[in-house]
């Protein structure tokens, strides 16, 4: 029903089309506030969080479908940024004090989060150099970070910084609050591929207070790798629904177009690359719908099945959105087809948080090898 009554909301309020228009007008928000005002007023922004905190409590089943349909839709939202994220690591790590503050606000959809953590090229949640160094009434924040999600809009950005140990030591990782408007920080947007937000983020001798720590000194790297999973779940969701788009498409366009006198879907060689589509399509939704289940019901195995579900949703993607383009001709590779701008949504899921070849070596490691 969740899945269904998603489906119909943004068909209508949402479709491709909105998110051309937020592409063509070089919008500064990056979405719509009205429409995400839409989305928390049907809950959504309150869907992983308890009832206490102003939340639905509805699991990660339920976020899944939606992300699922945000993929169909090429739907821009915070619900990444501040919900999965945001508030996953609140729930975490934070205080009683930090969650009765801000996962209240979060649920109203009056605050927006984002989390500050990538420093490399390559995802490595363990490749962390900005630094976090005591001072009399706190702590000092210096380092720069790349690829903050909705970083240029967030009213608090969750800072990844090493209190302890060297860049690539899981242990001596903390996470910080930290206001954007205070001194010393420095936020400029980038503008992604899928015209989606991000934001570069330097920090140059900025002062925070001690209540600014999040979770345990040192001991943030067990609470960021179990949201990580949780955000790459939802993209393998968001990710699979994109691809699921993307394939129907296709199939129609097969069935319509003619050339040499018949429907070019009459072809065997090209339904043979349909098939293998199909069939690779359906794995990926058995191991989206095992990682998201896992999430909900199975944590001991959630992080293998997160990294299950984000490579082959990773690595089918570059395979069908390459196919869908070559299948269309030549219209495929012209912005007044739709598929270029999945392809390039699909091409930063694929990146973010992990691609197949990070995952592929993390299952690896997971399973002893």
């Amino acid at each position: 029903m969740l899945r269904d009554s998603a489906q119909a909301f943004l068909s209508v309020e949402a479709p491709v089309a909105a998110m051309r228009r937020l592409r063509d007008s070089e919008d500064a928000t990056g979405f719509d506030p009205e429409l995400w005002q839409r989305m928390v007023e049907m809950g959504w922004s309150g869907m992983l969080l308890p009832e206490r905190w102003g939340g639905l409590d509805f699991g990660f089943k339920g976020m899944g479908a939606l992300f699922e349909q945000c993929g169909h839709h090429l739907t821009p939202s915070p619900l990444l940024a501040t919900v999965v994220l945001g508030g996953g690591l609140l729930l975490r790590a934070g205080s009683q004090a930090q969650c009765q503050r801000w996962l209240p606000l979060l649920a109203e959809g009056k605050a927006w989060f984002a989390l500050a953590l990538e420093e490399l090229p390559r995802h490595d949640p363990r490749q962390v150099a900005c630094s976090a160094t005591r001072t009399a009434t706190g702590w000092q924040l210096d380092g720069e970070k790349w690829l903050v999600l909705d970083g240029h809009i967030a009213q608090q950005l969750i800072v990844v910084a090493r209190t302890s140990g060297l860049p690539g030591q899981e242990h001596g990782l903390s996470l910080f609050l930290l206001d954007p408007a205070t001194a010393g920080v420095q936020l400029s947007r980038s503008r992604m591929i899928d015209s989606r937000n991000a934001a570069r983020l330097q920090l140059s001798a900025v002062q925070i207070p001690a209540d600014a720590l999040l979770g345990a000194l040192d001991g943030g790297f067990e609470p960021l790798d179990a949201v990580l999973d949780q955000a790459r779940v939802c993209l393998a969701a968001e990710g699979l629904g994109l691809l699921r788009e993307v394939f129907e498409r296709t199939l129609d366009y097969l069935k319509q177009r003619v050339q040499f006198d018949v429907v070019i879907g009459s072809f065997q060689a090209l339904q043979h690359r349909a098939a293998r589509l199909h069939v690779e399509l359906e794995q990926c939704q058995s191991a989206v719908a095992a990682a998201l289940a896992a999430l909900q019901d199975d944590p001991v195995q959630a992080a293998q099945l997160a990294s299950l579900a984000k490579a082959k949703v990773s690595k089918l993607s570059e395979l069908l959105l390459n196919e869908a383009v070559q299948l269309h001709g030549g219209i495929g590779v012209t912005d007044e087809l739709d598929i270029g701008l999945f392809l390039k949504r699909g091409r930063v899921i694929q990146q973010t948080f992990g691609d197949a070849v990070f995952h592929n070596d993390r299952y690896a490691r997971l399973n002893g090898f």
